[in-house]
């Protein structure tokens, strides 16, 4: 198709305002309309005669696809005929299932163009909450209506069964057992990939390190969302800076003897610990985390002087007498 009309239709759109937008794209569709207003009418209140609108046309003669688009969608008309039929659709859901469980009639609704759902209560024990519904049509100009499908479906108290969760979505961090291999995630955002030394020709551009950390040897490495998504979720743990122990701590980790500095942006706030007298030993920790094993600090010890000795001065005054 040329690109002309749709370009010259576009700056048309943008130029002219909302009201007059449907006068320059849809004039011709609103013309039919008026003609299929004026056409006679069937005993079931639609249009007898089928009106052909003409899209506009480019400069090649080719229908303009943006004139469609113009068009607001029709509210389906109410059809007696269908809507009347409610035996006709009671009879076609007996056919599928017990027609002592078949209820009330709740109601039809227009789904489209000569085309209406009616929907029965379903009393039956083990499906309680839900309504058997029976889809109905018919052709144009004509008064047999027809089944097109019947169904049970589930309602606002209807017991159901959960939503179902793909496993690599049901599994946590914490189920991974000895024997266990989760699936490869191609498209993960906390990687993206490394610098890998391959051969290069002589018209390709080397400058392409993603960031400072190379990552020799292996294929991907930590994306910035995969080393914010580690810093808070070990910032939120127990050795974190609102941990228990952290809070109870005379000194914090960024002192501490014990720490192993990390490599990579994290360096600034986190470190591993190398205490074996430290509950957090071999995990990570925050710089401002802390506990009793601090490598500096100290129990409180009590003075070295010899207390002085208590005197009786009462004994005096106490008189012993010999039995008789």
């Amino acid at each position: 198709m040329s690109e002309l009309f749709p370009r010259w239709l576009d700056g048309v759109k943008s130029a002219a305002p909302a009201g007059e937008e449907r006068d320059l794209v849809a004039h011709e569709p609103e013309a039919a309309a008026r003609s299929a207003a004026e056409a006679p009418v069937d005993a079931v209140g639609e249009v007898a005669v089928d009106v052909e609108v003409e899209a506009p046309v480019d400069a090649v003669g080719e229908v303009a696809e943006e004139s469609f688009s113009a068009r607001r969608p029709v509210k389906p008309m109410a059809d007696k005929l269908l809507l009347d039929a409610v035996s006709i659709a009671r009879d076609a859901i007996a056919e599928v299932a017990d027609p002592n469980h078949i209820g009330a009639h709740l109601g039809a609704v227009m789904e489209g163009q000569r085309l209406a759902t009616h929907s029965f209560t379903c009393t039956a024990k083990a499906y309680r909450g839900w309504h058997w519904v029976a889809v109905l049509a018919r052709a144009p100009r004509s008064k047999k209506v027809t089944v097109c499908e019947t169904a049970l479906l589930p309602g606002d108290e209807a017991l159901v069964p959960p939503r179902w969760v793909p496993w690599e979505e049901r599994l946590q961090p914490d189920d991974l057992g000895a024997r266990d291999v989760l699936p490869k995630v191609d498209e993960d955002p906390n990687l993206q990939p490394s610098f890998e030394q391959v051969p290069l020709e002589d018209d390709e551009d080397v400058d392409q390190v993603p960031n400072f950390e190379f990552g020799l040897g292996r294929k991907r490495v930590l994306s910035p969302v995969g080393l914010a998504n580690a810093a808070e979720r070990w910032n939120a743990s127990d050795a974190g800076p609102e941990g228990e122990y952290a809070k109870r701590a005379t000194a914090h980790c960024s002192s501490c003897g014990y720490l192993l500095p990390m490599a990579g942006t994290l360096r600034t706030q986190f470190g591993v610990c190398a205490n074996e007298w430290s509950p957090f030993d071999g995990r990570v920790v925050s710089l401002d985390a802390g506990c009793g094993a601090h490598s500096e600090t100290d129990v409180h010890k009590q003075s070295p002087d010899a207390g002085q000795p208590a005197i009786d001065d009462l004994h005096d005054a106490i008189e012993v007498s010999a039995g008789s």
